[in-house]
């Protein structure tokens, strides 16, 4: 080996090596790792979505829903009972919405005995969907009064409005401790179940 050989051969010896990638952080692990991290990443926003979905509304949310849509109800009553020509119609349409009122103000009574509620505590959402109710509801109502039809449907649609708020009142009651406030429910759920006859057999030869 002559000199020259000899000092290319301390030459490449002395070139610094590159670092080994092998480990951790080498690109194969590094793509694994990226594509574990967005598996969990969708996990987790996948499960979030189905809890949001499967999260049923408290109870105190389902009894302040249904004095709304009680309220909204008696609304639509105000607005449409004196204008209905059948004085038996009337009559029912009267008590209906005595039972509404005085059911609301217990609601009201208990809500602020039992959670402090204020109305300033209703969502947007809750206020939307209730000013939909009411708008289809009077909506109804009017396109049947200039067709001239308004008792039959008027007395079709509170027959309607009251197997709703039945329903929801036996939801209520199911769930709820308070004996006196379920007590509340049931006379008004029995009262309003005996409208519900009267409104949905009327006639309008009656």
């Amino acid at each position: 080996m002559d000199g020259q050989d000899y000092l290319n051969q301390i030459s490449e010896s002395a070139k610094p090596k590159k670092a080994s990638r092998s480990g951790i952080l080498s690109p194969r692990n590094l793509k694994i790792g990226g594509i574990v991290a967005g598996v969990i990443i969708i996990i987790i926003v996948i499960a979030s979505i189905f809890s949001g979905m499967n999260k049923k509304p408290s109870l105190k949310t389902n009894i302040i829903s249904m004095r709304m849509y009680m309220d909204s109800t008696n609304s639509a009553i105000g607005s449409y009972q004196k204008k209905v020509k059948s004085s038996k119609l009337r009559s029912y349409s009267a008590s209906l919405s005595s039972v509404l009122s005085n059911t609301s103000g217990n609601i009201t009574t208990y809500l602020k005995s039992k959670y402090d509620f204020k109305d300033s505590q209703i969502t947007k959402k809750m206020k939307s969907n209730e000013a939909t109710h009411l708008n289809e509801l009077e909506s109804e109502l009017f396109n049947a009064k200039i067709n001239g039809i308004l008792d039959r449907i008027y007395a079709h649609k509170m027959a309607y409005e009251i197997s709703i708020i039945t329903a929801k009142e036996h939801a209520i009651i199911e769930k709820v401790k308070d004996t006196d406030f379920k007590e509340t429910l049931t006379t008004s759920y029995n009262s309003l179940a005996n409208l519900y006859t009267q409104f949905n057999d009327f006639s309008e030869g009656q």
